[in-house]
């Protein structure tokens, strides 16, 4: 029999992750004894060995690597169909979209202010995240829709609507000589010795190399441009959150970034089909085309203060 019960694989994720039994009965609240019974017993019915176990402690084997990568995926598969179950039996629930703080705002103020407009629209709750967090808060079941962008976020499994097109800025502090140029090359952002370009992690968490910071979160990135120790490239939407000590320089030759709606695929939501209609208009009318290049910002360097 190949039906796995979801406290199997909250029991084997934990031994999994901690490799050491007692530390995972103390973390899943039981007895150490009937987590091994029940570790054994699912290595019986699987048919293979996940752990090997020795005085020294436990370490995966490779069917054991295996199931924990699937395990996890399965119970966070189960946990979002909880959350969107809960969340669709409350008619008076608000649709929730997640967004990365500081981008798209002009477009996201613009979204909501049609939304309000509209008759019968349910209320809009903003989820506020970092950077790359929008696909996991999709895929859990914490958002219902997000804001994301082309090619830089995880677009797997969901449909999405286009909304505009537009370059991308080097954010540099005020006080470096690159602050005075009007535009820059992405050769030139890319080897200043002083300067150099901050690093976020890929999507399977590890940083790529490079003599730049790690960054995490944008407040932490904004204070380390204002210091003169990093500089970024962005979507030129994205500079409203600068800081006074920053300046955003075009960079010409950088890959157009596209924003757009995302949802996921196996969504019904009457909630969410209208949203993305309200997203569409504004594409159509106070946003430009697909396909054009633009700054909703006009043409401001200098932002102020958030």
């Amino acid at each position: 029999m190949d039906d796995l019960e979801t406290r199997e694989l909250r029991y084997f994720v934990a031994v999994a992750e901690e490799l050491h039994f007692g530390r995972a009965a103390d973390r899943l609240g039981i007895a150490q004894p009937p987590l091994s019974r029940a570790i054994r017993q699912l290595e019986r019915r699987l048919g293979v060995q996940l752990l090997d176990r020795n005085r020294r402690g436990v370490t995966l084997t490779d069917a054991g690597r295996v199931l924990l990568r699937e395990a996890g995926t399965a119970l966070d598969a189960v946990a979002a169909a909880a959350r969107r179950t809960r969340r669709a039996g409350d008619p008076k629930r608000p649709l929730v979209l997640a967004t990365k703080a500081g981008a798209s705002h002009e477009l996201l103020r613009q979204l909501l202010d049609t939304v309000e407009r509209e008759p019968g629209a349910p209320p809009v709750e903003i989820l506020l995240c970092e950077v790359g967090e929008q696909a996991r808060l999709l895929r859990d079941g914490q958002a219902d829709v997000a804001l994301m962008h082309r090619p830089y976020d995880d677009l797997a499994g969901f449909d999405t609507e286009d909304l505009y097109v537009e370059g991308q800025v080097a954010i540099v502090p005020a006080g470096h000589p690159l602050a005075a140029r009007d535009k820059l090359t992405l050769a030139e952002v890319s080897h200043v010795p002083d300067l150099p370009i901050a690093r976020w992690p890929r999507l399977d968490g590890s940083y790529p190399e490079g003599p730049g910071p790690e960054v995490r979160t944008q407040s932490k990135l904004a204070q380390l441009v204002a210091l003169g120790k990093t500089l970024l490239v962005i979507p030129a939407s994205s500079r409203a959150w600068q800081w006074p000590e920053h300046v955003a320089v075009p960079v010409v030759d950088a890959p157009d970034v596209t924003t757009l709606l995302a949802w996921p695929s196996s969504s019904r939501s009457l909630a969410v089909a209208s949203l993305v209609r309200s997203a569409a208009g504004l594409r159509g009318g106070a946003l430009s085309s697909p396909g054009r290049s633009v700054d909703p910002l006009g043409d401001k360097r200098r932002a102020t203060p958030p």
